[in-house]
């Protein structure tokens, strides 16, 4: 977004081991989940366009503070992330995953045991805005880099910067809570979580009704239920996720059963990142769904780590108008919008990553159910 012209609302890894994948397919105790066969299609609801205009998203995906974008983070805020500002640019409503913690002064008060920690001062939030940013979530792999200390202090810049943080918080309600605003007429719910994990850290991690912490799809009870709960009050519901393999192209196995679990949940939109490359993106049924974003502003080095842009998804209420890709390459960390040939080459190259995600070109049949 311009920042004239801007519509914004402000109000080693591990990969979860769903032993299986499988077990997405099983009944959810106390959250009505799909039963074994896995979700039915239902017939349309009779209205689902809300009672108001289109609402237009952009989401990007895995954004830090690291080497140079550090550097250019303590020189100036308001312009650390150009030109992401103008991959944004027409949004009403931006979201990036943040994947470091954010602390008072930038240090790190309870670092974990891990092989790359991430943290950054409280400027990243004010950095963040200046870009265009509406909403961020931490639910991720680095979120909690400088533990639960960290984590509050996250929260705390968050709050001071004016900058809605979801997928972590004080508790249970709080991490799984959505970012809700309503644009153009339309109630919008945003819910986050991380299917990414290290299986040494879960228990400091994952929040619970006792300790801040992380939303994560190993509660999958409360995952659901927070989507579900979302659908009830909202015209349109976006997951994001962060989910997928490091450095692989096409879903794993986890992923398409969670995809489609959600989509029966009432999502309308299924959105990720971790893998650091971009992943496809289509339809399963009616809900629009994206296997990964890729980096964003990160300090990746060489293609496809540096492949990069901004995914643009144009709803009206439950209905996905349409959705484009707007490409960019990383250069010094930072997103460089790709212009001219190179920018359709680059938008034919990720609709081919379509090819082994199972989902369709287009939206079809009904929205997804629980049986």
């Amino acid at each position: 977004m311009s920042r004239g012209t801007a519509r914004r609302r402000r109000a080693a890894h591990v990969v979860m081991p769903f032993a299986a994948a499988a077990a997405l397919a099983l009944p959810l105790a106390g959250c009505g989940g799909a039963g074994a066969g896995g979700p039915a299609v239902a017939s349309a609801e009779p209205d689902p366009l809300g009672s108001g205009r289109s609402v237009t998203f952009a989401f990007g995906g895995d954004v830090h503070f690291e080497e140079g974008l550090r550097t250019r983070l303590d020189a100036d805020p308001r312009t650390a992330l150009d030109p992401l500002p103008r991959l944004l640019r027409g949004a009403d409503v931006a979201m990036v995953n943040l994947e470091t913690a954010v602390t008072t002064d930038g240090g790190c008060p309870q670092r974990q045991p891990k092989q790359f920690t991430f943290a950054v001062g409280s400027s990243a939030f004010a950095a963040l805005r200046a870009a265009g940013v509406t909403v961020t979530t931490m639910a991720n792999n680095h979120g909690l880099d400088c533990g639960r200390a960290g984590l509050v202090q996250s929260l705390e810049a968050a709050r001071r910067a004016g900058m809605p943080l979801i997928g972590v918080g004080a508790d249970r309600d709080a991490a799984f809570a959505p970012y809700r605003t309503r644009v153009n007429g339309q109630r919008i719910a945003i819910v986050a979580a991380s299917q990414v994990l290290d299986d040494e850290l879960r228990g400091e991690w994952m929040v619970t009704d006792e300790q801040p912490g992380m939303a994560t799809a190993r509660d999958l009870g409360g995952l659901v239920r927070a989507v579900r709960e979302a659908r009830a009050s909202a015209d349109t519901v976006v997951v994001f996720l962060h989910w997928g393999t490091e450095l692989g192209q096409c879903p794993n196995p986890s992923q398409p059963p969670l995809a489609r679990l959600l989509a029966a949940a009432g999502a309308d939109v299924v959105v990720g990142s971790h893998a650091h490359v971009l992943l496809g993106a289509g339809y399963q049924g009616r809900t629009l769904v994206a296997y990964g974003l890729g980096n964003l502003a990160f300090y990746a080095k060489g293609a496809p780590r540096t492949t990069s842009g901004v995914l643009l998804v144009t709803v009206t209420g439950r209905r996905v108008d349409r959705h484009r890709w707007r490409p960019a390459v990383i250069e010094d960390g930072a997103p460089v919008p790709v212009r001219g040939g190179a920018a359709d080459a680059a938008r034919a190259a990720w609709r081919e990553l379509r090819g082994c995600t199972g989902l369709a070109a287009r939206p079809s049949g009904a929205y997804l159910t629980a049986e």
